[in-house]
């Protein structure tokens, strides 16, 4: 029998606090939605870099919770892709499609709590007087009141969680202050869609959870999901991870690079300049070898590159961050880093001194 949602979190929250000093447990979740192109390469770079500077565990989750997108194929070429530039994770691979009871039990726990409740509404119907927020249209509550909602018999409902008002704030290791109103800026967010889709924000925070994971070194693209993240994890009591989100890669466009923006797939016959290239954006030192293992060897030797660096430069260019102020879009502009000429050898730092300056 496997153990329920609230068994684990509970041995991970113990493991959390009694061994946050001495065992660091990141991971890198990528989704099967294609192949693995150079912005997921230096997030997983990055990821892992500062797992193993810390003597930590790095472990691999596959994000495969939304069948209509995926790419056939997609997960296997990953795996293939990351053993190919030397990664090496800890632990089995964890897939989201195989663990909807964790989700169901988290979910379960938080009707229990009168902490979410049934949306009736069609897009179509609360999208059309909304406003515009941080991460899309804000939501205006109108299921929150039972006499307001739609025809219960009409269609399934999908199940949302209550907002409060006022501030959810943290600390990031690379931008520094982060604080969002998620009442004004997001609304009451869905975790289970009408058809049947668990949303990413719950399941992300319920295997993060279940998997112990203390830190989280991710993009910037999802700083914005952050404090939604933290106020479920703090409805579900479990512990927050100390995150780190890294600046953008974009196009000659000024687009992010991802498959939406048909990013080209890593060039496996190219590995070690990429690494090499890589490593000098990150400024790591540089790979001796096409192989991580190899490259890492010392790892101890660049221990804390991440936090010591990012928090270096997050208290000398601190500032708060409101997502009222359009804040994505500032993120995507003030953290422009490699062109689409890294394909080509070519290693164009254009906005990374802003975030990371020489000094540091």
């Amino acid at each position: 029998m496997k153990p329920g949602f609230e068994s684990v979190c509970r041995s991970a929250k113990l493991e959390h606090e009694v061994l946050m000093d001495m065992n660091y447990i990141g991971r890198f979740a990528p989704s099967p939605t294609g192949r693995l192109h150079i912005g997921s390469l230096l997030t997983a770079l990055a990821s892992y870099a500062d797992a193993r500077a810390a003597g930590g565990r790095w472990l691999l989750r596959m994000e495969d919770l939304d069948p209509p997108r995926e790419m056939p194929g997609a997960a296997d070429d990953i795996l293939r892709t990351l053993e190919a530039f030397g990664f090496e994770w800890d632990g089995a691979v964890e897939y989201q499609s195989r663990r909807h009871d964790v989700y169901e039990e988290a979910l379960g726990r938080l009707k229990a709590a009168g902490l979410v409740y049934p949306c009736y509404c069609s897009r179509r119907e609360w999208q059309g007087a909304a406003r515009q927020g941080a991460d899309g249209f804000v939501y205006s509550g109108r299921c929150r009141n039972p006499a307001l909602r739609p025809s219960e018999s009409a269609r399934p409902p999908a199940w949302r969680l209550r907002v409060p008002e006022g501030e959810v704030a943290f600390d990031d290791a690379v931008v520094g202050r982060y604080a969002q109103d998620l009442a004004r800026d997001i609304g009451d967010f869905v975790l289970l869609r009408a058809d049947g889709f668990w949303a990413y924000q719950l399941a992300v925070v319920a295997d993060d959870a279940a998997q112990g994971v203390t830190h989280v070194v991710r993009g910037q693209d999802l700083l914005v999901s952050t404090p939604r993240q933290i106020w479920l994890q703090h409805c579900l009591n479990v512990p927050t991870p100390q995150y780190a989100h890294l600046p953008l890669l974009v196009n000659r466009y000024g687009q992010k690079w991802s498959k939406q923006t048909l990013a080209p797939a890593l060039d496996l016959s190219r590995r070690e300049a990429l690494l090499r290239q890589g490593s000098s954006y990150l400024n790591l030192p540089p790979p001796m070898w096409t192989s991580l293992r190899i490259c890492w060897i010392g790892q101890r030797q660049i221990g804390g590159w991440t936090r010591c660096r990012a928090g270096r430069c997050a208290r000398k260019a601190r500032k708060r961050m409101r997502p009222s102020e359009n804040n994505v879009s500032t993120v995507l502009k003030a953290r422009t880093a490699f062109s689409d000429g890294l394909h080509h050898g070519i290693v164009p730092v254009i906005g990374m001194r802003c975030m990371w300056p020489k000094s540091c």
